[in-house]
């Protein structure tokens, strides 16, 4: 008898000859939950959290980490990541700082794009902040400079590095929601 002969799809048979289906449900389930070694699980955070299908069910009004952020809050969030893009590393010997944004710019084409789509992310943020149309019009603008001469293989990079668009951007925007009522 081979290998595949002993693994075969069939259904075992109990002892008393007929073919067993033990299909078990969560809801069907009874008792304390038992380890290999014999020891009770206790009942952790997760108790509950499966839905009926046997999936997990997530809550995102609690779990949401950027749900219910104030304005301030998701200023800083936004400078915090223009500072990552743009002036997060110092070039050694020089007092040339860089970000993700110009070291994601040196991969041709694809980088730039990423970069861009980066920089419009706090464009979308701005947006949802409430800045208005003139605002979003010259982040647009400077995202736009970026991303077209960003394009240009050396001096595009270098462009990337000294521009800083995401950094012109925040300050902007920080200048706007200065002027406006708490």
């Amino acid at each position: 008898m081979g290998m595949q002969d002993q693994m075969s799809t069939r259904p075992r048979r109990a002892s008393s000859g007929r073919p067993t289906h033990a299909r078990f449900d969560a809801n069907e389930a009874r008792g304390p939950i038992i380890d290999q070694d014999g020891r009770e699980i206790p009942q952790g955070p997760f108790q509950g959290s499966f839905d009926r299908a046997g999936g997990i069910r997530f809550d995102f009004n609690t779990a949401n980490p950027f749900g219910n952020l104030s304005r301030e809050q998701r200023m800083a969030r936004l400078e915090a990541v223009a500072k990552l893009l743009d002036v997060a590393f110092v070039l050694p010997g020089t007092n040339i700082r860089y970000g993700i944004d110009g070291i994601i710019g040196l991969i041709p084409v694809v980088g730039d794009l990423i970069a861009t789509a980066l920089s419009l992310w706090l464009v979308r943020e701005a947006r949802a902040l409430g800045a208005p149309w003139h605002v979003i019009t010259r982040m647009l603008g400077n995202v736009a400079v970026e991303g077209v001469i960003g394009m240009v293989p050396v001096a595009g990079d270098a462009f990337d590095v000294l521009f800083r668009a995401n950094m012109r951007n925040a300050k902007i925007l920080r200048r706007w929601l200065d002027t406006q009522p708490r």
